[in-house]
C-alpha cells in the first residue's frame, strides 16, 4: 500500500535536494539550468541529485525491486525535475521508462528481471521504435531482423535514439516481415554488454531545437546477432505491443507537460507582480489578470487530465483507452496555448535566453518535445476515433458512472494489472459521470457546498451535457466500419469537441469529490470548475451565462497566493524549494 505520507515525502525530499529554483546561489538554480541548456549539456551536478535519490527505481515494478505500484504518483514524482529542467528529466530517466514499458507488458521472468537490474543499478535502456508507431523520428529509417543460426541478425540504423550511446539496454522495433499488415514488426531486448565488440556502433548525436541537454543519437547494426529468446512476446507483436505500450506512456504527458508551464507561469506572475517606479504593476491590466489567471485555470484542467489517465490504468482497465489518448492529446495544446498568451504578457522578455526571464523561453522550446510533437497528437485522435460510434451507440447516457476513487487523487489505488489493459474501451463511465455530476447539480439543496454559485456551475455542466447528448446524434449516424467517414475531417472535429467534453467530465468529477470531502477549501470551492467549463465551453462555442468575474478573482487571488507561498500550480499546491 502507498500511503499518502509516503508519497509526499518522497516529492518534497527531491524537490529540496535541487534547492530554490529562483535562488542565484543555487548551482541548479534556473541561471545554471539556462546556462546548461545553451551548451547542450545536463546541468552539472543535477545527475547525481538523481543518483542518490534513486530515480530509477520509480520506474520498476515494485514486484521487481522498485518503487512504482501507481501511475499517478510517478506523475508526481516526475514534475519536480521537469519544472527545472526537460532535457533532464527525459534525458535521465523518463526515456528509460519508456523503453522499459514493452518489457513489463510482454517479457518474460527473465527479460524483465534484466531490465529492472539494470535500472536498478543506474544503467540506462533506449527503445529504438519504428516510424509507424512512433511517427516523431527525424528521418525514416528503421531496422530489420532475419532469422539465423542460433537466433536474429539485426541490420540497419537508426539516428535518432534518446541516450542511445548511454545505455546497456536497448528495446528495439525491427522488420522482421515484407507483407503488409500489423504482424510485420518485432521488438527485441539486446543487452550490449553480452554482445562482441563491433556488433552495434554509437552514431553522432542529433542537436535539437527544444531539449538541447538531452542526448539524441543513432546506432548502426552490423552482423549483430542475438538469442531468439531476445523477443518480446512473439514474432509480429512489435505493433500491438507499441500501442499497449502508449496506453501507460500517455498518461504520463500531461503531468510533464504541467510541470514546465508551473514554471513557465511563476516566471511571469513574479514579473507582472513587480511594482515599479510610480507603483503600479503589470498586474493592473486586466489582460493582464486574465492572462494569469487562464493560464492556472489550464494548469488545474491540466492535472485532472492526468489524474483520470493515470489512475484509470488502475481503476477502468478496460476503458482508459481514450481518457489516457484524450489526455495527451489536449493536454499539450492547453499547455502550448497558454505559453503563447503568457508570452504577449512578458513582452521582448519572453525572447530572452538568460538573467531572470531566460527560464521562459527555455520551457517555451521544451514543451513540443516533451509532448512528443505534433504526429503523435494525430495519433492519440486516431486512437480515439475508433471508439466513438461505439460509445455513441451503446454508452453515453446509458451506463454507470466512474468510481469515485477515479476523482480523489489521495486515495490508495489497486495493483495494475497490465493484462487487463484495453486498446478499445467496452464503455465511457467518464462521460457517464459528466451527466451525474449535472443532475447532482440539479437535484442538491440549498445547504450544498458553495450553494451561491450554483446556479452558474448548473448552466455549465448543463451545456456540455448538451454537447454530448450532440455527440451522440453525430457518431450515432457513422458506420463503425466506414473508415473514410472515421478519417473526414469533420469526424476529426467531432473528436476533438469529444475530448472537450471529457475534460469538463474530469474537472466536475474531481470538484464534487472535494466538495464532499471538504479537506481542500480551494478544491471545493465551485469558483475554480465554473471558470474552467467556462473556458472550455468559449472554445466549443456553447451558449454560456456571463463570464464568473466573481469567482475568478478568487483563482486569481490563490494564483498569487501560491507564487507568494512557493507552492505548485496544480491539484496538489505542493510545497516548493
Amino acid at each position: 500500500m502507498t500511503t499518502q505520507h509516503d508519497v509526499q515525502e518522497r516529492i518534497d525530499a527531491l524537490e529540496r535536494a535541487f534547492g530554490p529554483l529562483d535562488d542565484p546561489a543555487n548551482p541548479l538554480g534556473s541561471e545554471s539550468l539556462v546556462a546548461a541548456d545553451a551548451q547542450g549539456t545536463a546541468p552539472p551536478g543535477a545527475e547525481r541529485i538523481l543518483d542518490a535519490f534513486g530515480l530509477n527505481a520509480e520506474f520498476v515494478p515494485a514486484e521487481l525491486g522498485g518503487r512504482l505500484r501507481r501511475m499517478d504518483v510517478l506523475g508526481r514524482i516526475l514534475r519536480p525535475v521537469f519544472r527545472r529542467d526537460a532535457s533532464l528529466g527525459f534525458g535521465y530517466g523518463l526515456s528509460c521508462f519508456f523503453a522499459a514499458v514493452p518489457v513489463w507488458i510482454a517479457g518474460d521472468a527473465e527479460q524483465r528481471a534484466l531490465v529492472a537490474r539494470l535500472l536498478l543499478d543506474g544503467e540506462r535502456v533506449a527503445v529504438a521504435r519504428h516510424e509507424v508507431a512512433h511517427g516523431n523520428d527525424f528521418v525514416r529509417d528503421e531496422l530489420r531482423a532475419e532469422a539465423t543460426d542460433g537466433g536474429l541478425r539485426i541490420s540497419g540504423s537508426k539516428t535518432a535514439i534518446a541516450n542511445a550511446a548511454r545505455s546497456r539496454g536497448l528495446v528495439v522495433f525491427v522488420r522482421t516481415s515484407d507483407a503488409a499488415g500489423g504482424r510485420s514488426h518485432a521488438v527485441l531486448l539486446v543487452d550490449r554488454a553480452a554482445l562482441p565488440a563491433g556488433q552495434i556502433t554509437d552514431l553522432e548525436r542529433h542537436t535539437t531545437t527544444g531539449m538541447r541537454g538531452a542526448q539524441f543519437g543513432g546506432l548502426s547494426f552490423t552482423g549483430c546477432v542475438v538469442p531468439a529468446g531476445a523477443v518480446l512476446g512473439a514474432d509480429g507483436d512489435g505493433y500491438q505491443l507499441s500501442l499497449r505500450s502508449s496506453l501507460l506512456i500517455r498518461g504520463l504527458i500531461p503531468s510533464i507537460v504541467l510541470a514546465g508551464v508551473d514554471t513557465a507561469l511563476r516566471t511571469v506572475a513574479a514579473f507582472a507582480t513587480r511594482r515599479r517606479d510610480d507603483g503600479r504593476s503589470s498586474l493592473d491590466v486586466r489582460h493582464v489578470r486574465d492572462v494569469l489567471t487562464g493560464a492556472f485555470l489550464d494548469l488545474l484542467l491540466i492535472d485532472c487530465l492526468a489524474l483520470v489517465a493515470t489512475r484509470s490504468l488502475h481503476l477502468l482497465p478496460r476503458q482508459m483507452s481514450a481518457y489516457a489518448a484524450s489526455a495527451a492529446y489536449l493536454a499539450p495544446r492547453l499547455a502550448a496555448e497558454t505559453m503563447d498568451e503568457m508570452a504577449a504578457v512578458l513582452g521582448e522578455e519572453s525572447f530572452a535566453v538568460s538573467g531572470t526571464y531566460g527560464m521562459f523561453q527555455k520551457q517555451l522550446r521544451d514543451l513540443p518535445v516533451t509532448s512528443l510533437g505534433h504526429a503523435g497528437s494525430a495519433g492519440r485522435q486516431v486512437s480515439i476515433l475508433p471508439q466513438l460510434p461505439h460509445f455513441a451507440r451503446h454508452c453515453w447516457f446509458a451506463e454507470d458512472q466512474a468510481p469515485a476513487a477515479l476523482f480523489r487523487p489521495h486515495e490508495d489505488l489497486p495493483p495494475l494489472d497490465l493484462p487487463l489493459l484495453s486498446l478499445l474501451g467496452d464503455g465511457d463511465p467518464l462521460a457517464a459521470t459528466l451527466v451525474a455530476c449535472t443532475d447532482w447539480l440539479e437535484s442538491a439543496g440549498p445547504t450544498a457546498p458553495g450553494r451561491e454559485d450554483r446556479p452558474l456551475l448548473r448552466a455549465l455542466a448543463q451545456a456540455f451535457t448538451g454537447e454530448l447528448r450532440d455527440l451522440t446524434k453525430a457518431f450515432a449516424e457513422i458506420d463503425p466500419g466506414d473508415r473514410t467517414a472515421l478519417a473526414s475531417p469533420h469526424t476529426f472535429a467531432l473528436a476533438d469537441r469529444y475530448t472537450l467534453v471529457l475534460a469538463a467530465a474530469c474537472c466536475l468529477g474531481i470538484w464534487r469529490e472535494q466538495a464532499r470531502d471538504g479537506t481542500d477549501a480551494f478544491l471545493a470551492d465551485p469558483a475554480w470548475p465554473s471558470a474552467v467549463l467556462h473556458r472550455l465551453g468559449r472554445r466549443l462555442g456553447l451558449p454560456l451565462p456571463d463570464r464568473p468575474a466573481a469567482g475568478e478573482q478568487r483563482v486569481l487571488a490563490e494564483a498569487l497566493a501560491r507564487l507568494h507561498g512557493r507552492r505548485s500550480y496544480d491539484l496538489y499546491g505542493s510545497a516548493l524549494a
